[in-house]
């Protein structure tokens, strides 16, 4: 577990991704503009759901091709531990309580809303496709998707999407795709497996852009290792015997110090240790196709003459997870396990091998994205990039961040009209919530989203190992 201090600065004021990862080094430029490299570098995103910090283990082309060709994160923090409002801080660079997405649907959560407030009309797919990138989001877009909209509903700045429209992509069979508003359906074949569908087009799109000579944003959105965790055929006998780790905090017999709903939790029974323990395994299996996909589409960057080109950057939307403190599985815990996730960077000029403890959040990779492609993003981001880091007093008043509302400079015009014609509407700010030393969470998993009071108590039921989230 880290210190409070350390994650009161990676949840409140995340420093962006240090210069290695944009390839460039400090300047004394004070312009408000990044700099445009003199060829666009290529971006490749691989977005795991639910993925624990630890289960990268289980991962040997990752560990591989990326950990050991590029920089490991060791302090990146999601600043909600949730689905989808962690996916519309990547697109947008924004907190959640700036975004409007503040929980996975509803009246302040999920597609429904994002749409609803129309920020997908500025997103990093608008800024990079506006200076002539390709850009491709293939595989799960923002929890609910395509709720109020046609299942042919592609949003702003794609060239491919293609995202499950109808079905249980979940499970990874018998879900139809919308892939630039035609709907493709995928039966109960090995070859219709979600992963390897998505790892295959994404291969498609980096040789269409490579033939194209267009500079490219490829963005990999896996379903894997969400729940129900489901592995391609070929992998589902691997790790037999596989368990949970047992570590300190694994069904802790000694609550004493933990919030009520954690001391409130009975000890989990054999019975439920057992099905967590098989969750486990399902999902370092599941994550084995994702693992082969890695390996695809660097050979794919490399057979294109890409690779040199290409920035790679893997992490997951929040972490997860199992029998810590007696919670069986899930996460919406500002507990570490839920909250800090790998983030690991390979590209030209980047030290291979190598570890940073820079503190990082999920809001700055927006406009880190941005920089690597030469774009200047919106004045409402709240994340920084490297390039803007080095010339922050240009940009932004000294001092701390001071947005804790839904209007003011961290919100754009077209969000914030549309905010105030909701019926959920507050500027009331709002107090975060940190991991402590130890584990501590230091309040409720409840929170107060735009003047209501809105639970958001983990899935901690020992009858229930499992979430839909």
């Amino acid at each position: 577990m880290r210190n409070v201090a350390a994650v009161k600065r990676a949840l409140l004021v995340p420093v962006a991704l240090v210069l290695v990862i944009a390839g460039c080094s400090s300047s004394s430029n004070h312009s408000s503009s990044p700099p445009v490299p003199a060829t666009k570098r290529n971006i490749l995103f691989i977005l795991t759901d639910d993925l624990d910090l630890g289960e990268i283990a289980q991962m040997p082309n990752l560990q591989s091709m990326l950990v050991q060709q590029g920089v490991s994160f060791s302090n990146y923090f999601a600043s909600v531990s949730l689905c989808c409002p962690s996916r519309a801080t990547t697109l947008r660079g924004q907190y959640s309580h700036n975004t409007g997405v503040e929980t996975n649907g509803g009246l302040n959560g999920g597609f429904e809303t994002a749409h609803r407030l129309g920020i997908e009309n500025s997103t990093i797919a608008t800024w990079l496709h506006a200076t002539g990138y390709r850009t491709a989001l293939v595989g799960k877009y923002l929890n609910g998707y395509p709720n109020t909209v046609a299942e042919t509903y592609v949003p702003p700045g794609w060239d491919l999407f293609a995202s499950a429209a109808t079905g249980n992509p979940y499970s990874q069979f018998n879900y139809t795709l919308n892939v630039n508003g035609k709907l493709v359906k995928y039966g109960s074949a090995p070859s219709d497996y979600g992963t390897d569908v998505y790892v295959q087009k994404t291969q498609d799109f980096i040789t269409q852009s490579a033939a194209a000579h267009k500079p490219f944003f490829a963005y990999l959105a896996v379903y894997a290792p969400h729940q129900p965790a489901t592995p391609a055929p070929r992998d589902a006998s691997k790790f037999p015997g596989a368990t949970a780790p047992r570590t300190p905090a694994y069904n802790a017999a000694d609550v004493t110090g933990k919030p009520a709903f954690i001391q409130n939790l009975p000890l989990i029974s054999a019975r439920v240790q057992q099905r967590v323990d098989n969750l486990y395994r399902r999902r370092i299996q599941s994550l084995q196709a994702v693992d082969l996909g890695i390996a695809h589409l660097i050979d794919t960057l490399r057979t294109t003459g890409e690779l040199t080109n290409t920035d790679i950057v893997f992490t997951s939307d929040n972490g997860f997870h199992l029998g810590q403190f007696r919670m069986p599985s899930g996460k919406q815990t500002a507990y570490d396990f839920d909250i800090h996730l790998p983030l690991i960077v390979r590209g030209a000029g980047i030290p291979a091998g190598k570890t940073s403890d820079q503190l990082v959040g999920n809001i700055d990779l927006a406009p880190t994205f941005a920089t690597m492609a030469g774009v200047t993003p919106p004045s409402f981001v709240d994340g920084r990039s490297s390039a803007t880091l080095s010339n922050q007093a240009a940009r932004r008043p000294a001092g701390p961040r001071t947005s804790w509302s839904t209007g003011g400079r961290m919100t754009d015009p077209a969000t914030a009209a549309a905010r105030r014609s909701s019926p959920v509407i507050s500027t009331r700010p709002r107090r975060p919530r940190f991991a402590g030393a130890g584990g501590r969470s230091t309040t409720s998993p409840s929170t107060t989203a735009y003047g209501r009071r809105v639970t958001s108590t983990p899935n901690t039921s020992p009858e229930n190992a499992s979430c839909t989230t």
